[in-house]
């Protein structure tokens, strides 16, 4: 039989840590165990109950688009979200968090249309309500997908009450909020140039759009004068030349615009090179300031400046078009412009009227028919001379072609120059779906298309437009107050997946039918059928027995989408007794011109209120070395491959210990520092929960009994929960898990455990040190678990059930209200003072250690050199606890300076910071014999005839133990 040591006869004398709380979490595996345990106990049912009476916090879900699996900018937001829910739940206050989908739309009509190119069918020859109804299932297919993934992920919400834009009931409120923007007069019908794509053939909103860096044809044309009203005929044989980056809207053109405060030159030409189109004796009208890179363009090499005249005297004159002859023999009018500029071209700028706001809106104030001269997929309409069928993408080479060929004919005539003066290219921002990913393929189209603005009247002033704000360098994010200044919004899409603009145009005077009664059959039927019933009943069902269907046109644009996510505010707030407006809405910083901005804009025009007080917004993610995460890089980081590798609590903890305000970076290494930061939480939790194994209310200690050390800890505690409480209050949760790690591995792991282990273990039952520390350790676990589970909601489920059973959530509990009497400044510079000798001592003990003399630090002895005020400021401190030695004294050096510090704080740690002391702590081994209980060298162990093994506080545990003594 092998003989025992003298320690293992006294280690079930010793209070060891016992939990059931495992050191490794394995997340992946427990983590859905847990959501299947809530959804047995019915947790959030018990959430609903508890809510009721409370004041409430609406977080009004903006929709992600149900289109695929979730990607981590979704797993980012929707864990922002649910942190800041389940931190106001546990507040007090009453939050029902309603999720959401957007389900209708271009990308998803788009997947059902590659299916039908794949199989050889065609689009056109499919019954509309056949494809809807294909979309349909589609988009429901990946609304369950992107639930049970957001479920995975903790997301809590009250699912069964999710809303969706392709409900019956959100379609029909949809055509009430249309319906509300027709009776009030701020829908109308307009025709006017809007982004198009011919690639998905129908228009598109501005957050639709991206701009990128394309190279565009440009080119300087020259339209003849024939109409010249200035005094001496200044105009007489001259040509105006203008210049545009757009060659395919030649065939579009019905006017010229010049600068009224600009002067204007028309100059001769005198030497040109072999290149040029141009002859000498060519007269041009050119804006004088630029004559100069006109004339490197075109290829003049002498010139002479004939005359100057200002802007004002073009007023009238009137030019041909260059391709005049071949179908354009229509009048070319000069127009006053103040949009027209010097800063580049000719300061003459050809109207295109069907394709340039500007344009648009100086012609048609000037009388000039709008033509519609590109088709719906981008092709020249059959009856453009020239370039019928011709795509515009394609467009550049054949115009060029016409151009000089003309200009060919003018020099054998001997006539004005007519015709391209010259080509280039341009490298220059220019939009682009960023569906397609194109770069150049949105033009500006005319089309019938309804607008709705914000405020205001529809007068045509303030509607006109505005759509083309797209053509601006793209904004960032906005004050809420000036999102929605002076913006009018196309929102009519020539698509068939979606919620119909559900109106009637008198035929007679084009005007659009407005109508309370009709409008309420339209939502009531909407309500019942969803929106298909538009496509299947007759208008006379929507119209009454009172109109004749044959007066009206029936439209079958349907919505844009930014109008139904906007208008998801009318599905939640406000019904079901929850509040209106939201309290906030949370989303990614591009939504100030996206989600943010049509709710803003769709409210205020119903409600003539903003639907949220406050907006939070989110960065981009990126991978680890700052760039977009794609397929062909291989660095995309999926959400679910996170929750199967490490666990949804990794993910979550990489979520709030990144700066959310900012664009966050993730991958691998990343994933891998947040894995090590759980490991720390994690085990200060188990730490905790081992050190209370059969802790009971007979045991707490108040507040006024404890000793210094714990009332410290308490304080460190209070000033944590501040945190947290403003936390809630602000939205600003940038730093305050970091805060939480920080004063978990430092002020705990490092310091407070360690100092406090020994009476932990090895005091007695009814030891005030043990109960005091016991007691702050109970208030540690209530505390970090609850300010812990809106974030690692697996793991502070887990570590509340392994002290109070499956019964009881942490996620029922509210975040502890703590006395304002812990808060101790005196408490903290006095230990800040402490820790920081502590340090310098710990330190002379490693170099004991490094140099043999002793072997751990309870084989040590410490001499600390103080001051005299230091040795009274500080002589209730027993430094043996504090650094863990067996032996300690304090060698007071009179007239010596006080401690000084360097660089250390309340929250300073182990290895951080610097303090001067007066000589060096002395380590030596200390004297005696090792008490097989506690492990710490005095010479009283062997002074006790029965546990000669044992100091005498360990004596007087083990003899008060009912065992009373060693095991045999």
């Amino acid at each position: 039989m092998t003989e025992s040591k003298p320690q293992d006869l006294y280690r079930d004398t010793v209070f060891l840590p016992k939990t059931s709380f495992p050191m490794r979490g394995s997340l992946p595996k427990r983590e859905p165990e847990i959501l299947a345990h809530w959804a047995r106990t019915g947790l959030d049912e018990r959430l609903h109950a508890q809510a009721e009476g409370r004041p409430s916090f609406m977080l009004h879900d903006g929709p992600p688009y149900a289109n695929g699996n979730l990607h981590i900018g979704h797993a980012l937001n929707k864990i922002l979200k649910d942190v800041i829910n389940r931190a106001h739940r546990m507040a007090g206050f009453a939050v029902h968090y309603r999720p959401g989908w957007d389900c209708h739309g271009l990308p998803i009509e788009w997947k059902i249309e590659e299916e039908y190119r794949k199989t050889g069918r065609d689009k056109d020859s499919v019954p509309v309500l056949q494809f809807r109804a294909e979309c349909r299932a589609y988009a429901q297919k990946w609304l369950d997908v992107q639930a049970a993934e957001f479920r995975r992920l903790g997301v809590q919400a009250e699912w069964d009450h999710r809303y969706a834009t392709m409900d019956f009931s959100s379609e029909a409120t949809i055509v009430e909020e249309i319906g509300r923007f027709l009776l009030n007069g701020l829908l109308y019908r307009g025709l006017r140039p809007v982004m198009w794509s011919p690639v998905e053939k129908t228009a598109l909103a501005e957050a639709e759009i991206e701009y990128r860096d394309h190279e565009s044809t440009t080119i300087h044309v020259a339209f003849p004068f024939i109409h010249d009203p200035t005094p001496g005929r200044a105009l007489q044989d001259v040509s105006a030349v203008i210049w545009t980056t757009t060659p395919w809207t030649i065939p579009g053109n019905r006017a010229i615009a010049f600068g009224p405060e600009i002067t204007y030159a028309v100059l001769r030409v005198d030497g040109v090179t072999d290149e040029a189109p141009l002859e000498p004796g060519a007269r041009l009208l050119v804006a004088e300031s630029l004559i100069a890179p006109f004339c490197a363009a075109a290829g003049i090499t002498e010139h002479y400046v004939l005359y100057t005249l200002p802007g004002e005297a073009l007023a009238d004159a009137v030019c041909a078009h260059p391709l005049r002859g071949e179908g354009y023999d229509f009048e070319v009018p000069l127009l006053g412009g103040d949009f027209v500029t010097t800063d580049a071209g000719t300061g003459l700028v050809h109207m295109a009227p069907a394709h340039g706001e500007d344009d648009f809106a100086l012609t048609v104030a000037n009388g000039i028919e709008v033509p519609e001269i590109v088709l719906d997929d981008g092709r020249y309409a059959d009856w453009v001379p020239l370039f019928a069928g011709t795509h515009v993408f394609k467009a550049a080479d054949p115009v060029c072609a016409a151009l000089s060929a003309a200009m060919e004919r003018a020099n054998q005539d001997g006539t004005a120059p007519a015709g391209l003066v010259a080509r280039s290219t341009l490298v220059h921002s220019y939009p682009h779906s960023w569906r397609s990913r194109a770069p150049g393929s949105i033009i500006l189209r005319r089309s019938g298309s309804y607008q709705w603005m914000e405020t205001g009247t529809c007068a045509p002033s303030r509607c006109l437009a505005l759509e083309g704000g797209g053509l601006t360098p793209r904004a960032g994010p906005k004050p809420t107050t000036s999102m929605g200044a002076g913006r009018a919004e196309n929102i009519s899409r020539q698509r068939a997946w979606g919620v119909p603009i559900a109106v009637f145009v008198e035929k007679r005077t084009g005007e659009v039918l407005r109508d309370p009664a009709v409008m309420q059959r339209i939502v009531d039927a909407f309500r019942t059928e969803g929106a298909d019933v538009w496509y299947s009943a007759p208008a006379a069902r929507f119209l009454g027995e009172d109109r004749n269907p044959d007066d009206y046109e029936q439209v079958f644009d349907i919505v844009d989408v930014w109008f139904e996510s906007g208008s998801t505010h009318a599905f939640v707030l406000g019904r079901d007794g929850l509040p209106f407006p939201a309290d906030l809405y949370l989303e990614g910083s591009d939504q100030h011109r996206g989600w943010f901005q049509s709710s803003l804009l769709e409210s205020v025009g119903t409600r003539g209120v903003a639907p949220y007080r406050a907006l939070v917004t989110n960065g981009f993610v990126l991978d680890e070395q700052g760039r977009k995460m794609s397929k062909s890089l291989g660095n995309v980081v999926a959400p679910q491959d996170v929750n199967d590798s490490l666990g949804a609590d990794i993910l979550r903890l990489w979520v709030m210990n990144s700066d959310t305000n900012d664009d966050l970076r993730i991958g691998g290494e990343i994933l891998k520092q947040q894995g090590e930061l759980y490991r720390r939480l994690r085990n200060t939790l188990r730490w905790l929960l081992g050190g209370l194994d059969g802790f009971t209310e007979a045991e707490r200690v108040p507040y006024e009994q404890m000793p210094e050390l714990e009332q410290w800890v308490l304080h460190r505690l209070t000033e944590l929960g501040g945190q947290v409480a403003h936390a809630v209050r602000s939205h600003e949760w940038v730093g305050l898990y970091g805060a939480i790690h920080g004063f978990c591995a430092s002020d705990l792991s490092a310091f407070y455990f360690d100092v406090r282990k020994d009476a932990i273990y090895c005091d007695g039952a009814g030891s005030l040190r043990r109960r005091a520390a016991r007691t702050v350790l109970d208030h540690l676990h209530r505390c970090l678990c609850a300010w812990m589970a809106p974030v690692l909601v697996f793991t502070a489920e887990e570590a509340w059930t392994a002290r109070f059973g499956e019964a009881d959530s942490v996620h029922l509990q509210a975040f502890p209200t703590l006395p304002e009497e812990w808060i101790r400044p005196d408490l903290a510079d006095r230990w800040t003072t402490l820790r920081a000798v502590r340090r310098v001592v710990t330190t002379e003990i490693e170099a004991a250690r490094r140099d043999g003399v002793v072997g751990s630090s309870l084989q040590a002895a410490l001499d600390l050199p103080l001051s005299a005020e230091e040795a009274a400021r500080f002589a209730d401190i027993d430094w043996c606890e504090l650094a863990i030695v067996s032996q300690a004294s304090v060698t007071v050096e009179p007239g010596a300076a006080s401690i000084y510090l360097a660089g250390t704080d309340g929250a300073d740690n182990e290895a951080g910071g610097g303090v001067g002391i007066h000589g060096a702590p002395v380590i030596s081994a200390a004297g005696g014999h090792k008490c097989a209980r506690c492990w710490k060298v005095l010479d009283e162990v062997g002074t006790h005839a029965a546990h000669p093994e044992l100091c005498l506080r360990c004596v007087e545990v083990v003899e008060s133990r009912p065992d009373r003594g060693p095991v045999a």
